[in-house]
């Protein structure tokens, strides 16, 4: 038996941040079903056509959900939102902001009615305050956050290259609905979540926050490398090929000179004997570390890194994420089916095995329909 095996999830959302939450209830075994719009669905299923004329996005965040097609500003489907939140644990949506409050699906319409229901806004900017009615998109509440202005290189900010902030705000909506769960078995009370991306983000903003306390320079933008460590970045072996490479501590810093570079001199060199010392000469340190690297391979630089304990990854591309050795070998793939047919998929963190996830098929649009109407006693929807 799955954590979530009893657990009914309906969920009123698009894009990524929600489904991505609801995504993971459904691997714990939860049920899920996701209203979408007759005829359109969800807009992210028009996101592209990437795994064989599906949204990659689509099919990363929706596998194990049912979908049921319902136009819920139409007056006569509240009688089957009515049916499926007297049979549900946790209501989710991220509509625009307002809406699910005009449609009669805020808390505090529902709590009355439906006490154990626990119910999940996620939103841009939360559900009062002046920035409440604004629109937002991860792009956009990267920028708001702040991350754009430690991310990218000294020429300009650049964004981070998948949905960060819908992550994180989708990451918190699924560990408050837990702790919801959790709450609710021991006062029988569902509560009200409200998740937004802008606080999600300014949580994961904490270190160069703290960095720039009092009015103190924020991070510089250091493209690849630490912004504050170092030497912790991308440098280039003799062949071309590069290394990440990341040093925490003076002690790593002493075998990297003694075993690395072959240097032991600069352990001692008052130019590099701190951090703050070896990261405000870092042209000058990085120059040296290319300059022993010039003359050797990426595996050689490898297995002196890897002898000397010192920290390193390969600067991988997509292509070499999907043949991992590390994940072929504590087998992380598993299947799912979809309307495209059998696709791989990756088990969740922390599951050992298929059997530990709910790893059903992404679904087509408005597939559950007539199967979910028929179990609420209705015969068509609305």
């Amino acid at each position: 038996m799955l954590p979530l095996q009893d657990i009914t999830v309906i969920t009123l959302e698009h894009a990524i941040a929600a489904p991505f939450c609801t995504r993971q209830l459904a691997d714990l075994g939860a049920r899920v079903i996701k209203i979408e719009r007759p005829g359109v669905g969800d807009f992210a299923r028009g996101y592209d056509e990437r795994v064989h004329g599906l949204s990659s996005h689509f099919v990363w965040v929706n596998r194990s959900k049912e979908s049921l097609a319902l136009d819920v500003k139409q007056p006569d489907s509240a009688d089957v939102m009515e049916r499926l939140l007297q049979k549900a644990d946790v209501l989710v949506q991220n509509l625009a902001p307002g809406a699910a409050a005009r449609l009669g699906l805020s808390f505090e319409a529902l709590h009355e009615r439906f006490p154990r229901l626990i119910v999940c806004d996620i939103s841009g900017y939360g559900n009062d305050g002046p920035y409440r009615d604004k629109k937002a998109y991860d792009l956009l509440i990267q920028s708001e956050s702040g991350f754009l202005s430690v991310t990218g290189s000294d020429a300009e900010p650049a964004k981070a290259g998948c949905s960060i902030a819908d992550i994180a705000a989708g990451m918190y909506a699924y560990t408050n609905i837990l702790a919801a769960l959790i709450e609710r078995g021991k006062t029988g009370l569902g509560r009200h979540i409200d998740v937004s991306m802008l606080e999600s983000m300014a949580e994961w903003m904490s270190y160069p926050l703290y960095y720039s306390y009092e009015g103190a320079p924020p991070p510089a933008r250091s493209g690849a490398s630490h912004a504050t460590i170092y030497p912790y970045g991308p440098f280039a072996a003799g062949d071309g090929k590069t290394i990440m490479l990341g040093l925490q501590n003076e002690r790593e810093w002493q075998v990297f000179c003694e075993q690395v570079l072959q240097r032991p001199d600069l352990a001692h060199d008052s130019r590099f004997s701190t951090n703050s010392r070896r990261s405000a000469a870092r042209a000058e340190l990085r120059a040296l570390i290319l300059g022993v690297f010039a003359v050797l391979t990426i595996e050689e630089v490898v297995a002196r890194l890897d002898a000397a304990r010192i920290a390193n990854a390969q600067v991988n591309e997509m292509a070499d994420l999907w043949a991992h050795p590390q994940l072929r070998a504590r087998q992380r793939w598993a299947c799912v089916d979809s309307p495209a047919g059998v696709l791989p998929a990756l088990l969740p963190p922390g599951v050992s095995g298929p059997d530990g996830a709910r790893m059903d098929a992404v679904p087509a649009l408005g597939e559950h329909t007539l199967a979910i109407l028929k179990e609420l006693g209705l015969e068509e929807a609305p």
